[in-house]
């Protein structure tokens, strides 16, 4: 289930959000975005924590602690509630439209009394927003493309959310006697980034206390149907899932029925009836005797299909099937190859922690190189200037050395203007061990002007990987338009690395477009994008999305020896 932290994250999002259609304070309304940020951020579970605890959480004032200790205690905050009252629910539906925002929702409600979704979309059909300042026709394009990225969306959990969910799931039913074996199949096994219903298989002899005890979880709010092999929940946060129970013998070949993918499963169904066989979810069988060959593990079946046993991300049809063939499936790289992290923010930008306690974090979790990339100048609202950035360099080199094993790298995250130009002159960028580079305005520019702004910045001498290329955020910001080919092009000639943005949100490449730009000979970097310590875990969903994209751990620049990774970064500058 999700954490706390994130619940409350959200609410106090909620409420800056609120007080920007109200016409709040707009300090007040930064302080809101800030504390939710570093709440969703903080390590402890907020819910264990009194009012003097919350205050010391930085950004958390009396005042916002009090509110998150009544949201623990009661389950609503009473100044949120009147917030609410004060705004009908479709304007605050209207908040969650992607490309639209506070502000905007505010005026079509007042100038139009626009408060629905529906509503919205048919006053732009209509073209009644014309009139209104700010709302040109690329406007109206751009909300009418949100509201579809919303709809799409639809009830679909982020990876992140779904895996917790599964993986709590699935360690409870462990513990109940005569559970043989758990795990979690379907999309999210597969590691897709949105997730419909989370599909949860176990082998027991008797199902019976299996579903009871799934029936008896804390989040349960409603069983959608009950069986002896079947039984679906859905959560108090929405979320379906379904549990299938099947006898130990059925294992491997239930496994691999319901981790799919549908075009997947159909390829291995036909490549059985060529051989004479019946696959399903109970096993693989002989056609003509019914006799039962092989069930027990998806090994098992797949060897007896012809082939070696095929990763669950690389199972889309997507080529998987014929390379299994070839005996030229990819070796892909796991979580355990990446040595470091090239993509951190601290407090002196717009993390929520200080330099020490993400490097400290970073210790922790055993990495062998870890960069600190706070955001350049140009991003006026985090006050970035030459003098902060060059005394955090110094205590960057004084931290060096402290922890056993982990070398420490100063970076920034640059911003790509709109004309492709970036923060710093190339005399001052030499100075950093690695520079990001990222888009963070002007999104809808058109494809021929995004295309050469991208362009420009990879052909910066000082700009090594391009962070989250294509700036979207799933569900709420669609990607931007570029031609993308020309990108890969671009990065695979200039030694320029694309990023594997970690953020469950972001996944920014995307599987399809990791695929694409490999084949030009693209090399990547899979990082966190952490703003905080709890963040520094991300990359177990960058590692699945760049599975999925078949990559190995010789296509991701943070899986080499920091030797290895210094001569690429300096190379970039040498070439150009």
């Amino acid at each position: 289930m999700a954490r706390p932290n994130d619940e409350v994250e959200a609410l106090l999002q909620e409420y800056a959000d609120l007080l920007s259609i109200t016409g709040g304070d707009a300090f007040k309304v930064r302080s809101y975005e800030k504390a939710a940020r570093a709440v969703g951020g903080h390590h402890e579970d907020v819910s264990t924590l009194g009012v003097a605890e919350l205050k010391a959480i930085p950004g958390v004032g009396k005042s916002i602690a009090e509110k998150v200790a009544e949201y623990v205690r009661t389950g609503q905050v009473a100044a949120i509630e009147e917030a609410r009252a004060k705004i009908p629910a479709g304007v605050r539906q209207l908040i969650a439209i992607p490309t639209l925002g506070p502000k905007k929702a505010a005026v079509l409600y007042e100038d139009l009394g626009i408060s629905s979704v529906d509503e919205l979309v048919e006053a732009i059909h209509s073209e009644r927003l014309r009139g209104l300042k700010g709302f040109g026709p690329k406007t109206e394009e751009n909300i009418l493309h949100g509201v579809a990225l919303m709809q799409q969306a639809g009830d679909r959990a982020l990876l992140n959310v779904a895996l917790e969910l599964a993986e709590e799931i699935t360690a409870a039913l462990s513990r109940v006697t005569g559970c043989v074996r758990c795990a979690h199949a379907g999309s999210l096994r597969r590691f897709r980034e949105t997730i419909g219903d989370v599909d949860v298989l176990a082998a027991a002899e008797d199902s019976a206390p299996l579903m009871e005890a799934f029936r008896a979880l804390p989040f349960v709010a409603e069983v959608i149907a009950s069986g002896q092999k079947k039984t679906s929940i859905r959560t108090t946060k929405g979320l379906q899932v379904d549990l299938r129970v099947v006898p130990l013998e059925s294992w491997g070949a239930a496994l691999q029925y319901f981790t799919g993918s549908k075009a997947h499963n159909i390829r291995t169904r036909e490549m059985a009836v060529h051989a004479g066989l019946k696959l399903s979810e109970y096993g693989l069988f002989d056609a003509g005797t019914g006799e039962l060959i092989v069930s027990e593990t998806e090994e098992e079946v797949y060897d007896r299909l012809g082939l070696p046993w095929i990763a669950p991300p690389l199972r889309e049809d997507r080529g998987e099937i014929e390379a299994a063939r070839r005996a030229a499936l990819p070796e892909l790289v796991t979580e355990a190859d990446l040595r470091g992290d090239l993509h951190t923010h601290t407090d002196l930008t717009d993390g929520v922690a200080s330099l020490e306690e993400m490097v400290r974090a970073a210790a922790e979790r055993g990495l062998a190189y870890y960069a600190i990339t706070d955001h350049a100048p140009d991003m006026a609202m985090q006050r970035m200037s030459d003098e902060k950035m060059l005394a955090q360099r110094e205590q960057v080199r004084a931290l060096d050395g402290r922890h056993r094993r982990l070398r420490l790298l100063h970076g920034t995250e640059l911003n790509i203007g709109p004309d492709g130009g970036v923060d710093w002159p190339e005399d001052f960028l030499r100075g950093f061990d690695v520079c990001v580079a990222s888009v963070h305005s002007h999104f809808t520019q058109d494809r021929d002007t995004m295309t050469r702004r991208l362009l420009r910045a990879i052909e910066n001498p000082c700009v090594h990987i391009i962070g989250h290329p294509t700036g979207r955020i799933i569900g709420r910001r669609p990607p931007i338009d570029v031609d993308l080919d020309a990108v890969f092009a671009a990065c695979a000639r200039t030694g320029t690395a694309l990023e594997i943005n970690s953020a469950p949100d972001r996944l920014d490449l995307c599987d399809e477009d990791i695929l694409r730009a490999k084949r030009f000979g693209v090399k990547f970097a899979i990082n966190s994008d952490a703003h905080s310590p709890v963040h520094l875990a991300f990359p177990r969903y960058g590692v699945g999305t760049a599975q999925r994209g078949w990559l190995t751990a010789e296509d991701v620049i943070n899986t080499w020896p920091l030797r290895r990774l210094a001569s690429f970064l300096r190379t970039k500058g040498a070439s150009s």
